[in-house]
């Protein structure tokens, strides 16, 4: 399982994303630059230039056309995903920290940082696919009542959003109605990550209080939890084996007092049922920031504070024995 190694970023990684066919991948950091890559020899593609800020989020649509990504310069901005050019800007009180398109491509949600007397949010925008202007006017905003979002998800059939909050908290809401249907304490610390099951009816998130938990979607009620003796970022579930891969390490902060075995700079595996940890994958220096998984569940990538884009692709021999039926 020897990585590709993809290096197109000078400052830490953020979030990689695959598309829907998984043939190609996306990656933004903190040097104001998405690139698009290959995924299964690490070609560069290109890159959407134009953002003034740490590029924090990236999604795209189901069709692989449309591009969007948000950042710290307060704005949000939709590329053509083949020519990389900019087709709209969503001009926001602040920073962007998480985008994505609903299931059938008609709405984008963005949430929102609290900062210099605003209020964090999760904004709902309308996507004219075949139009080539875009309203900047919101259908919906969602205010939390308590500690700010900094993570949100698409339910199955798009019904409800998701969030998860710095207190550790989750959300449910009827964004349509602006109400909300469910709220439950998940973890201990700030919510780093959430990604959805392929059919929107469960959940995986992680914390910085050292555990990932897998949710149902209707009732927000735990339903496995996957403990581990680092902080972690990200959280991810492979979609045809029983394995949640988790990323992390030690703060970013105190990187340089140890070595990258005693950080903890690992992926690592966890059987989704049984909530035992099955193994893992070295080789960044720094913590594990994002994860994703290629959709047809033959490889992963993992972006680190070192800058580095690691690729794997799981053994095919192992992967036909074991997952061919």
């Amino acid at each position: 399982m020897r990585p590709l190694l993809l290096q197109g970023h000078e400052r830490p990684l953020t979030q990689i994303k695959y598309n829907r066919d998984g043939d190609l991948l996306m990656t933004v950091s903190k040097d104001k630059i998405a690139n698009l890559w290959y995924s299964h020899n690490g070609e560069h593609i290109g890159c959407y230039v134009g953002h003034l800020g740490a590029l924090w989020t990236v999604d795209c649509n189901k069709t692989s056309t449309l591009v969007i990504t948000g950042a710290a310069d307060n704005t949000a901005r939709l590329w053509h995903a083949e020519t990389g050019r900019m087709l709209h800007t969503w001009d926001l009180p602040t920073a962007v920290k998480r985008v994505e398109f609903s299931h059938d491509d008609q709405y984008v949600l963005m949430v929102t940082e609290e900062r210099m007397g605003h209020k964090s949010g999760i904004y709902v925008f309308a996507i004219g696919i075949s139009r080539p202007e875009q309203s900047d006017e919101p259908i919906v905003i969602l205010r939390a009542s308590g500690a700010k979002p900094t993570v949100a998800a698409w339910s199955y059939l798009d019904k409800f959003i998701v969030s998860g909050h710095e207190d550790g908290s989750l959300s449910l809401y009827d964004w349509r109605n602006e109400e909300v249907v469910q709220t439950a304490k998940a973890h201990d610390s700030i919510i780093t990550d959430m990604q959805m099951w392929k059919d929107g009816t469960y959940f995986i998130t992680s914390s910085r209080d050292m555990t990932a938990r897998l949710f149902e979607t209707a009732t927000l009620e735990p339903m496995k939890i996957y403990k581990t003796d680092a902080p972690l970022n990200t959280a991810t579930m492979t979609p045809t084996q029983d394995l949640v891969i988790l990323g992390g390490g030690q703060a970013a902060s105190e990187v340089t007092t140890t070595s990258s075995r005693q950080g903890k700079f690992e992926s690592r595996f966890f059987h989704k049922i049984f909530e035992d940890e099955v193994g893992r994958s070295r080789g960044h220096f720094g913590p594990i920031n994002t994860l994703a998984v290629q959709p047809d569940g033959k490889g992963f990538a993992s972006g680190g504070e070192d800058g580095l884009v690691r690729v794997h692709h799981f053994d095919p021999e192992y992967f036909k024995f074991k997952y061919d039926y």
